[in-house]
């Protein structure tokens, strides 16, 4: 009995030491130091399925956070609903040495609703610890379990946390009986362990040794370099809903059937429906007026309810309180189009997401809703959440994507509309009076359109007091006084803005002796040229392709002529174009420029290249034009 209470003591002992130091800073391998804000120490994921409709996921992690920048780490944040609930949270604090310095209670978990303001009703709660630290580095451990009552989605894995951040090892594993399907995507040359344990079957990833990933420009993200896996379930059963994720068909059948009898209007709607469109003519006329009636009359609202995270809110209820979520606005047009004779098809979409992957159906691939026109000659796509974007404008996060066509003979992957570099333009034209005492009195009228009408639309929905400020706090040439200015979207069906700017401003040649030397791009110059990154990793691309035309007319100051005027410049490349053209006539200068941007996603080793033209064009925009005094 000594000698086995002896044991027992040692071992605890040893255990005792091993939590001390297996933290311990000073063990972490100083490849994974490099470029590091933090380190995961440990990170594990098991998530057992236990029926079509009920899981477990245990979850825990230990990250030491190595300076300030990596405190955004230190904090524990999990979200649930009526359909999870999470238990068994544990959670610790460590010291650089690996020494405990605090364990957590439950009073120190914080449980809160996640209602945001444009949401009414939502069951989202987050559980949460925020970890504090007086010096650095430190480590911080966490672990809880997640019960699933409903599966209609499966947790994912990826190994690299985000940029900047090391992992010693992390681990998934997913555990099923034999008789259950599911399916799942990998990495490239990921290696997948599948273990039978009785009836059992097991699968795992594992990562370890992943240095920390630098933040690249323009980067598309890291799921081109990390390991990650995404799986889903074939079959499901969720809030009483039953479906099976074996093709975007019947994944489309079962989003039909959620909305069987979810499109009927009450009378009164349908009354005022007729009226509307009484004198409409075509159904594209048809359209418009009910789009535009509409944005004017709901607002956005998010609902999150159980099945109605995915069923839309009845076209009746909308009718009656003239609010919903992207769901239950674009269920609402799909029924005013309805009573007017005009079929249409709801969309499920990944707004700011890559398109769907036509050969993996799953949850997670979407977050939004919109609705398609199918017409004879074109089809039309509405955006029913905004009240302000014109008839078939979706939104550059949206267009140019694999997304879902619900119908009544299931889903149909189809491909949203493509704005292309031509159809993003802004077009300048900009007169410039060059007063002999340096200043200039400026006139800029500009024609913004697509994605560019989306960068300036909030500009032109501000008072004009807010929009004064900006204009003087955000314009590149100095605003010595603002004349008038004025935003305008000239036909509400087409997303074109047009904006107007009357200014003075100061200097803006500089003089030596008799000579002036005078910029000749004001107003759209590149300011810099982006460094370039050797051994880059990750993938990259400009945030849209775009078109960009400015003329600027100079009027000289008195007394003035042309001593030297660049020779015209043109760029071409495979991420774009560019052209500078130079003339002068009768004491002014004309110069005409050009930049089309492509919206290709470009492979890393691409990117040096991208410098290189990016700096030409840079050094064209500061090309100078000589004036002389004439004697």
């Amino acid at each position: 009995m000594k000698y086995l209470f002896t044991i027992i003591l040692f071992s605890a002992c040893l255990g005792s030491v091993f939590a001390q130091g297996g933290y311990d800073v000073a063990k972490i391998p100083d490849d994974l130091k490099k470029d590091a804000i933090a380190v995961v120490r440990n990170e594990e994921q098991f998530f057992d399925i236990k029926s079509l409709s009920s899981g477990q996921y245990d979850y825990k992690v230990a990250i030491t956070i190595l300076n300030k920048a990596g405190d955004g780490l230190a904090e524990m944040t999990e979200i649930y609903d009526k359909f999870m609930s999470i238990s068994n949270i544990k959670a610790s604090i460590y010291d650089a040495t690996g020494k405990k310095i605090k364990d957590y209670k439950s009073s120190d978990v914080k449980d809160q609703s996640l209602t945001s303001n444009s949401s009414i009703y939502e069951e989202n709660r987050m559980k949460s610890i925020n970890f504090i630290a007086l010096s650095y580095p430190y480590t911080i451990e966490y672990s809880f379990t997640k019960e699933f009552k409903g599966l209609l989605y499966f947790p994912s894995w990826r190994d690299l946390m985000g940029f900047n951040i090391s992992v010693e090892k992390s681990s998934y594993t997913i555990q099923k009986n034999k008789n259950y399907q599911l399916r799942y995507l990998t990495s490239a040359n990921l290696k997948t362990d599948s273990t039978a344990i009785a009836d059992k079957i097991q699968y795992k990833w594992k990562s370890q040794n992943i240095p920390a990933l630098v933040s690249e420009p323009l980067s598309t993200g890291i799921d081109n370099v990390a390991n990650w896996v995404k799986a889903s379930p074939n079959e499901f059963e969720y809030d009483g809903s039953k479906g099976n994720f074996n093709s975007w068909k019947t994944f489309g059948s079962w989003m039909y059937g959620l909305n069987a009898g979810g499109n009927k209007l009450p009378e009164p709607a349908k009354a005022l429906v007729q009226n509307l469109i009484k004198d409409a003519k075509t159904p594209k006329d048809k359209i418009k007026i009910l789009y535009n009636h509409l944005q004017q009359n709901t607002r956005y609202v998010s609902v999150q309810l159980g099945i109605g995270g995915f069923r839309p809110i009845l076209a009746e209820k909308v009718a009656q309180v003239n609010y919903g979520d992207c769901k239950a606005l674009s269920n609402y047009m799909k029924a005013l189009l309805n009573e007017a004779g005009i079929s249409s098809n709801l969309i499920v979409i990944g707004n700011g997401m890559p398109g769907l992957n036509t050969n993996y159906s799953s949850m997670g691939q979407a977050n939004h809703m919109i609705l398609c026109v199918p017409l004879e000659k074109d089809t039309t796509f509405l955006e029913c959440t905004s009240q302000y974007d014109p008839m078939g404008f979706i939104g550059y996060s949206n267009a140019d994507r694999n997304v879902l066509m619900v119908t009544d003979q299931g889903g149909k992957i189809i491909r949203t509309p493509v704005y292309s570099p031509k159809d993003n333009y802004q077009i300048r034209k900009t007169t410039i009076n060059l007063a002999d005492d340096g200043t200039a009195l400026l006139a800029l009228k500009s024609t913004y359109a697509n994605a560019q009408f989306e960068e300036n639309l909030s500009m032109m929905l501000l008072e004009p007091g807010e929009q004064r400020k900006r204009i003087i706090a955000g314009n590149k040439i100095p605003v010595a006084e603002l004349t008038s200015f004025s935003y305008i979207q000239p036909d509400k069906t087409k997303p074109i803005i047009n904006e107007e700017l009357n200014f003075k401003s100061g200097q803006l040649y500089t003089k030596s002796g008799d000579k002036i030397f005078l910029t000749l791009n004001q107003i759209n110059r590149k300011e810099n040229v982006p460094l370039k990154v050797e051994n880059r990793k990750t993938y990259f691309a400009v945030p849209y392709g775009y078109h960009d035309e400015d003329e600027i007319n100079f009027t000289l100051p008195k007394g003035y002529t042309v001593e030297f005027l660049p020779k015209d410049i043109q760029i071409a490349s495979e991420f774009g174009n560019y052209t500078a053209r130079f003339t002068t006539k009768d004491n002014a200068i004309t110069y005409v420029r050009t930049q089309t941007m492509t919206n290709k996603k470009y492979p890393p080793e691409k990117y040096n290249e991208y410098v290189d033209f990016y700096k030409k064009v840079y050094q064209a925009d500061k090309q100078k034009a000589v004036l002389n005094k004439v004697l």
